[in-house]
């Protein structure tokens, strides 16, 4: 690539995901159009201005994902757009406004941008494993779950059974002013995702989309990310946790993989990002193996039954991409290690 097709945008920068991307783009020479909800707020935007290379070739820009249009001078000029704005939020006083709108309307207001510009080669979109694997299908232990499968958004709104991973959290942030409703949250990513493709269909978008499972990882930014705030509630040993599965993967190997998939000529499609599934159990060993805590073994009930089969999920098509795997265990321990550093654990 020449300089001017080393031209991107990423959207929400300052998140967990969007920070690694950043700092990987930088390091391979791109020029980043990042846009921030308040690029003067040092809080969310200095761990980004402090990176390799950002003095030279990261651009701050402000945009609200539900301001219509906003994107539209930000992205003219790119190469490639990715969009990783989106909140992550376990609850909200206000689920509509604070995660469905943004969710949907925001992606679709992104994506419109693109529409009317004529540089951009391709949109890559962080999407969720979420949007892949409730469909009423039997999630059973023989059973692999590729990127052929698709929520069904109706089928998440009318099943009144909640996965077990939803109580943890709902558990881990019980002080919380309002708990989503999961049937209700998972249909919603679903249907994000469904009108994402939609809309790249009609206008001729080359979209890539990338569905993460549960993002573990060293931090870059200063304050706790939602996903990082139940690492950190585990090793605390503060809840009574039901039995569960994780569906880990590196947050460094989630923003590898958003890289590859915009320079990579035949990536298309979408990409399930998963290293493996881990029960709680072995979970919990882990976390009190890196960071002992007294009786974080017995907070868990019926530790010998768990509630949710351990089905397996293809990273076939994604290490056809290029993506190593990093080992889960590996990225708890480097996890439990950047919340020492940060201050969020005591040594």
């Amino acid at each position: 690539m020449n300089e001017a097709e080393k031209v991107v945008c990423v959207t929400g920068a300052s998140g967990y995901i969007a920070s690694w991307l950043v700092k990987l783009l930088l390091q391979r020479g791109y020029t980043v159009r990042a846009t921030v909800r308040d690029p003067n707020d040092p809080k969310k935007t200095q761990h980004l201005l402090s990176l390799d290379g950002a003095k030279e070739r990261l651009l701050l820009f402000k945009a609200e994902l539900l301001d219509e249009g906003c994107f539209e001078s930000i992205v003219d000029g790119c190469q490639g757009v990715f969009h990783t704005a989106s909140p992550v939020l376990f609850s909200a006083s206000d689920p509509q406004a604070e995660i469905i709108d943004p969710a949907i309307k925001g992606t679709l207001n992104v994506l419109k941008s693109c529409a009317k510009v004529p540089s951009i080669k391709r949109v890559v979109m962080t999407a969720s494993i979420s949007s892949v694997l409730y469909n009423g299908k039997p999630l059973t232990p023989d059973v692999v779950v590729d990127e052929t499968w698709f929520s069904d958004s109706r089928f998440c709104q009318e099943n009144k059974a909640c996965p077990s991973f939803c109580l943890l959290l709902m558990m881990c942030f019980a002080n919380e002013v309002r708990y989503l409703s999961w049937p209700y949250a998972l249909s919603k990513c679903a249907e994000t995702e469904e009108a994402a493709w939609r809309f790249a269909k009609d206008n001729r978008i080359n979209l890539v989309v990338l569905n993460p499972g549960y993002v573990i990882g060293p931090l870059l930014q200063s304050a706790l990310n939602t996903t990082s705030e139940l690492v950190l509630s585990l090793t605390r040993g503060e809840n009574t946790l039901p039995t569960s599965t994780f569906r880990f993967v590196d947050v460094r190997d989630v923003a590898y993989a958003h890289i590859l998939a915009f320079e990579v000529p035949l990536a298309a499609g979408r990409y399930c990002l998963v290293d493996r599934n881990v029960q709680i159990p072995e979970v919990l060993k882990t976390v009190k193996e890196l960071y002992p805590t007294p009786g974080l073994q017995e907070k868990c009930k019926n530790l010998d039954k768990p509630v949710e089969p351990v089905f397996q999920i293809s990273n076939e098509k994604a290490q056809g991409l290029g993506v190593s795997f990093i080992a889960w265990n590996v990225s708890m321990r480097e996890t439990i290690e950047s919340l020492k550093e940060k201050g969020f654990l005591s040594f």
